[in-house]
């Protein structure tokens, strides 16, 4: 499932914000809550554990790809991608339903990106 928003803010200034994992807390809150830097990596808690995350390399090109990965179970990937449109950015993230997830868990998870998304259009477009 793609989830998707537009922000009316250029795609350098957007991605700027957006690609340094300490401004996750700010509009991730499925994720960001509780991620912290560490000698180990960016590490985040959830409720089922500790998990690492893994972030893309900064970079120039809308690439905002992160992986999850908590202890005995397989890493997550989530490709996030911001596209410029015009003086705006297009947000994408594509959210895959993990094995054994109920239709009713799915639509929560999607529900939260939703959420986050929404997030990072109003603290995007509010530093304008």
């Amino acid at each position: 499932m793609i989830v998707h928003t537009t922000i009316t803010v250029p795609l350098a200034s957007a991605l700027a914000f957006a690609q340094e994992p300490e401004n996750f807390s700010q509009w991730a809150a499925g994720l960001a809550r509780s991620l912290r830097r560490t000698e180990r990596g960016w590490i985040a808690d959830t409720p089922a554990g500790e998990a690492v995350v893994r972030f893309s390399a900064p970079n120039e090109h809308g690439v905002l790809d992160h992986w999850v990965r908590v202890a005995g179970r397989p890493e997550i990937y989530v490709p996030l991608r911001m596209i410029a449109n015009g003086d705006g950015t297009e947000v994408e993230l594509i959210l895959y339903r993990q094995p054994e997830m109920s239709d009713a868990d799915f639509e929560h998870d999607a529900e939260l990106v939703r959420r986050d998304l929404a997030t990072l259009k109003q603290v995007l477009e509010g530093r304008q």
